[in-house]
């Protein structure tokens, strides 16, 4: 088979080679994968950044795939050739409350990834995909999606009657818009052009707010809830966009702190959190169980992933991580395998 690998550490080493076709073992699936998605935390892996948390040397990269199972291992149940299938972001993350060992074992980090045409999953480190997502859509849901459910329903709890911000036209930010929107909340959104804010309010943002037009939108987006604030913030910017997040959002209002795209330092105003009683809660992808009933909400919705216009393939990988980079993506960027 054909895998897209990375050694040494660094974008500028990430090749295609070739590799033994694997087999699965007892409990195991083999999937022959048809499409993968980019995320920002692939391109720090590639690059080796997260250090002992991570696999060094011959790192097969990506978390997000899907594709069709081809063969089982013994043993194997409720699983057959035909079924098509999507990857666990964290395979021993089976159900409940994240815990240490479950975090030591996402794909694309310590373990090998999905950029490859064939990989064995264990049978219970797989979701059927229902025939209304295709393999493309399918493959933008493990991480991105994952945690915007996770940010939004499992641990927000939005429902009719909230009002939800989210940042920006990427992967996690337009999911966390649509699920918002199909849990009956009210959405508040914010872009950098005129293109983007259009967007946002054809998936059915309530106010939208040009952000490098505007320094001070979290004023602007508290005053547009008529000085209620925003219940709900999923925030992926940190150091930049934090602070604003902050004045946005009324009493007791949740913050899931999803990412930090412009730095890791974010100010805060702490006397502000306390008296308001602001939560701030770290958000990751989340369990295989909650990736099911995602998966089963997306489906019954009919609800349609946004994915950026640029696909790519394994060999043109690292011209994929290059443009979701640059940031000029919308949504998820696609890479097509086999």
């Amino acid at each position: 088979m054909k895998a897209a690998m990375v050694d040494p550490m660094g974008l500028e080493n990430l090749r295609v080679v070739d590799l033994t076709d694997p087999e699965p073992g007892p409990g195991e699936v083999l999937v022959r994968l048809k499409a993968a998605t980019l995320n920002f935390r692939d391109i720090l892996a590639v690059k080796g950044g997260y250090g002992s948390m991570q696999k060094q040397d011959r790192l097969i990269p990506l978390s997000d795939g899907a594709g069709e199972i081809i063969s089982v291992g013994s043993g194997v149940r409720g699983l057959k050739p035909g079924d098509r299938v999507i990857g666990t972001f964290f395979p021993d993350w089976q159900a409940g409350p994240l815990r240490v060992e479950h975090v030591m074992s996402d794909l694309g980090g310590r373990f090998d990834g999905v950029a490859c045409e064939l990989r064995c999953f264990r049978q219970d480190a797989v979701v059927k995909l229902p025939d209304a997502i295709s393999d493309m859509e399918g493959a933008t849901l493990p991480c991105a999606a994952a945690t915007a459910w996770n940010a939004v329903i499992t641990k927000g709890r939005v429902g009719p009657g909230d009002r939800v911000l989210i940042q920006g036209t990427g992967g996690v930010s337009l999911f966390a818009l649509q699920f918002a929107i199909m849990a009956g909340a009210e959405v508040y959104a914010t872009s950098s052009s005129g293109d983007k804010l259009e967007l946002l309010k054809s998936l059915g943002a309530t106010h939208v707010v040009n952000y490098r037009e505007d320094a001070d939108w979290g004023k602007t987006i508290n005053g547009l809830t008529g000085r209620r604030g925003i219940t709900h913030a999923v925030e992926i910017g940190g150091a930049a966009t934090l602070k604003q997040t902050i004045r946005s959002m009324g009493l007791g209002g949740f913050i899931a702190m999803v990412g930090v795209v412009t730095g890791p330092k974010a100010e805060i105003n702490l006397p502000i959190v306390a008296m308001q009683e602001t939560r701030i809660e770290g958000v990751t992808a989340g369990s295989r169980a909650s990736l099911q009933k995602m998966v089963d909400a997306i489906a019954q919705h009919r609800m349609k992933p946004v994915i950026d216009k640029a696909t790519f393939t394994l060999d043109t990988l690292r011209e994929g991580l290059e443009y979701l980079q640059s940031g000029k993506h919308v949504g998820k960027v696609g890479v097509t395998i086999g």
